[in-house]
């Protein structure tokens, strides 16, 4: 029997109100394993219902027995670490293995982590020339709507859902209506947590339907959004009149600069993963690579030897190192993309079509290559669009302020990589890239401590550390005269 996905709202597993559920397909099988609620504007309005009687409770309570809940929540995350990394990888098509040893357990550190920090936040005071005395209190802001994407699903998602409950909001959850199986048994985690009814709410369904409802409704103060650079122009848009609070945590077309002083042996291995960790599906991954003239072939010669032993498999099997593409039309993109290249007088280095079904089980399934593409011009379609697959271009550079001028002609500025044994070159670039994270000779090297987002079209806000317990909270000054 077909598993059925429900939404969750006020401790409760309820069926959408509409009665519709969608297909939810195994994108390493191209098979219907389980349904998801089709969700719209009414359950949405349940939702919102259960969290605002849910708050006045919630924000009262104390900060010390909010961290045990979340705590709690961490502690059966790690429990339950098998169960959601098959999940995950179902629903994904990553490699399991990778579920395993990144997705959960950051998913368990970002509850742990923000259920410590709000032990020990600290509180802002000012003497205002001895004729008064101001202090800043923050105060929950009230209902959180918290939108997040398919290719990190229960991570993403933890990573607003933890500060948001933890500072005592209350919140409305949309996953991705492809990936809704970790967030269903996330819910399941709440529960068993003792976490009180109303404060977690999950509403599944399309973005049109679910996610347009509680971008838009009066009642929900506060948006978190991951996804597309389109889509977030249309929340920002929709939040803007209400003057809703909004974070906006959009695309990505990363550079990652290689220089001829690097250690090469740390920078190619370090690109590989970059490029093609979660088959390229991560907003964070290095997709413009860009090497100093002087190493440049050996660099290429040496990436696409090391690359192409990378086995596209079953996300089922510990020997895989790349599943599967997350759906069909993410599929053709990619498609699309290494057929435009080629177009635009690129060379497919490496890969380039898609490969045979790796065993019986997966021959309907979505699977394609790491691919590189060298020789393109560094302004082309291909260098400046989004792909958000396993499809990377190589391109030399001659000098500092050539590359620093190719890295930041995009409209993105999510992330990136430099690679140098160059101290003070290091600091010089790092300054001059127009990127919310640079990377020095590492990548997705995680401080929960520090502020995540984007410049440009890769979002507005930040999240991480202080600055999501900040963006939760409303500041409110209070002035006392002496």
């Amino acid at each position: 029997m077909t598993t059925r996905i429900p939404n969750f709202i006020n401790g409760e597993f309820v069926e959408p109100i509409g009665g519709n559920y969608l297909d939810n397909i195994e994108p390493a099988t191209g098979k219907t394993y389980s349904l998801v609620a089709d969700s719209g504007k009414e359950d949405v309005d349940l939702a919102v219902s259960a969290a605002e009687a849910a708050f006045p409770n919630w924000s009262r309570t104390p900060a010390a027995d909010r961290s045990k809940i979340l705590l709690r929540m961490a502690d059966l995350i790690d429990r339950d670490l098998e169960k959601l990394a098959r999940a995950e990888s179902i629903d994904t098509g990553k490699p399991l293995t990778l579920a395993r040893t990144l997705d959960i357990p950051r998913a368990a550190s970002n509850f742990r982590f923000f259920a410590t920090a709000i032990l020990h936040t600290e509180n802002e005071a000012h003497v205002t020339d001895g004729v008064a005395f101001n202090y800043t209190l923050r105060q929950p802001r009230g209902i959180a709507g918290l939108i997040s994407p398919w290719n990190l699903p229960l991570y993403l998602l933890s990573w607003k859902i933890a500060p948001a409950i933890a500072v005592g909001n209350t919140a409305i959850a949309k996953p991705s209506e492809l990936t809704p199986m970790t967030a269903f048994l996330l819910c399941e985690i709440a529960r068993e947590a003792s976490l009180p009814n109303g404060v977690l709410n999950v509403v599944h369904g399309t973005g049109p339907n679910v996610g347009a409802a509680i971008t838009a409704h009066p009642k929900i103060t506060t948006i978190s959004f991951t996804g597309g650079t389109v889509t977030g122009k249309k929340v920002a848009e929709a939040a803007a009149p209400m003057f809703k609070k909004v974070s906006l945590e959009l695309g990505g077309k990363n550079p990652n600069i290689i220089f001829a002083d690097a250690d090469l042996n740390a920078a190619i291995a370090g690109s590989v993963r970059s490029s093609f960790a979660n088959q390229g599906q991560i907003c964070l991954c290095g997709s413009r690579v860009f090497v100093e003239r002087p190493v440049y072939k050996e660099f290429v010669d040496r990436f696409t030897r090391i690359a192409s032993r990378l086995k596209v498999g079953d996300p089922l099997e510990e020997t895989t190192d790349q599943g599967a593409i997350v759906n069909k039309a993410q599929l053709e993109k990619v498609k699309f993309y290494v057929d435009l290249a080629q177009k635009e007088g690129g060379k497919i280095a490496m890969g380039g079509k898609a490969p045979d079904a790796p065993n019986e089980r997966c021959r309907d399934g979505y699977f394609f290559p790491p691919t590189v593409i060298v020789d393109l011009p560094v302004a082309c379609r291909t260098n400046r669009e989004e792909i958000f697959g396993p499809v990377i271009t190589i391109t030399p550079f001659d000098n500092e302020d050539e590359v620093i001028g190719y890295a930041n002609d995009v409209e993105y500025g999510l992330s990136s990589s430099v690679w140098t044994q160059n101290l003070g070159r290091a600091h010089r670039v790092a300054e001059k890239i127009n990127a919310g994270t640079v990377w020095v000779n590492c990548w997705l090297v995680r401080d929960l401590r520090v502020p995540f987002g984007g410049m440009k079209a890769s979002g507005v806000g930040r999240e991480g550390g202080e600055e999501a317990l900040r963006f939760f909270t409303e500041p409110k000054n209070v002035c006392i005269a002496k």
